[in-house]
């Protein structure tokens, strides 16, 4: 996706300490964790609200992952729950700590709307991105010339801001790199290697830099070909990100201009799934991508 930076278990063990991934994933695996227990001693949202002078909202709110948490909450709750035993409590309040930690991003803070924050946070985390796009190259996958002419379509930064904004997008990049990297699975619409975004110059270095990228064996790339006609994906771009917690559904983000969607019910992501797969067998398959990108690297 473009993030608007123009953009159960804790994280996994490949994020370094100056890569924290921040509150988003340890609050969702601490919810649900804490939703699990609840349900297991038959306690209703009600009875858990009033356990920590909170409404039942609040409780959606934390088992969802979309609030904070305060160490003396989780603790009365805990509780609640019968957890009695201090080596699973030191565990999840020390989840509860990292639930609160910021992200490595904080310093681009006023570059990133709320919106996109949860997003970075869980970039970071996850063990596969399976992306589709429609107009841009995939940021993960972009080369600074060509995130620098993305970046100016958006609104035209001042020299500092887009020098920030292109700092901020190549250190999301090193997920790829890193040990023990997150796997990558890019469809590409042909539409968005043709589109010449910063002249040829740039496409060329970008298109040469998808076909060395593409030899790393966690970075699959599929073009999706004018050819093919319409297909399920035609609404426009998503991602489907997979995290290491085993109790935690798989994340689809949804990016619009001016904000985005997180969806993690089981219809919808089982939808969303289905339709990248079908994207998946509809593309072309990564030997016959990568010949498409030699043939476009000979024609720009």
């Amino acid at each position: 996706m473009v993030i608007a930076d123009p953009v159960g278990g804790p994280p996994s063990g490949r994020v370094r300490d100056d890569m924290h991934p921040g509150p988003a994933v340890p609050r969702m695996v601490l919810g649900a964790r804490l939703r699990r227990l609840r349900e297991e001693c038959l306690v209703s949202r009600e009875e858990a609200g009033d356990a920590i002078r909170a409404s039942h909202s609040k409780i959606s709110r934390l088992e969802l992952g979309r609030s904070g948490f305060k160490l003396r909450d989780v603790a009365d709750l805990l509780t609640l729950y019968g957890v009695a035993d201090e080596a699973e409590r030191a565990t999840l309040l020390a989840l509860a700590g990292q639930a609160n930690r910021p992200g490595w991003w904080q310093p681009y803070c006023d570059l990133i709307p709320d919106w996109a924050q949860g997003y970075l946070g869980l970039e970071q985390a996850v063990n596969v991105i399976r992306s589709y796009e429609v107009q841009f190259v995939q940021g993960l996958l972009q080369t600074e010339d060509y995130a620098r002419a993305v970046i100016r379509l958006g609104h035209p930064p001042t020299p500092d801001e887009l020098g920030r904004r292109i700092e901020l997008r190549m250190r999301r990049q090193r997920i790829l790199t890193m040990p023990d990297p997150c796997k990558l699975w890019a469809i590409v619409d042909e539409a968005a290697l043709r589109r010449p975004i910063g002249g040829s110059e740039v496409m060329r270095a970008q298109i040469q830099h998808l076909i060395d990228i593409s030899e790393r064996p966690n970075v699959t790339i599929q073009v999706l070909p004018f050819h093919v006609g319409g297909h399920p994906a035609a609404g426009g771009p998503f991602s489907v990100l997979r995290l290491p917690e085993r109790d935690l559904l798989d994340v689809v983000y949804l990016e619009q201009l001016t904000n985005a969607q997180y969806l993690n019910k089981q219809a919808e992501v089982d939808f969303y799934r289905h339709v990248m797969n079908q994207l998946g067998t509809t593309a072309m398959e990564s030997s016959a991508s990568l010949d498409l990108l030699h043939r476009i690297l000979k024609e720009t």
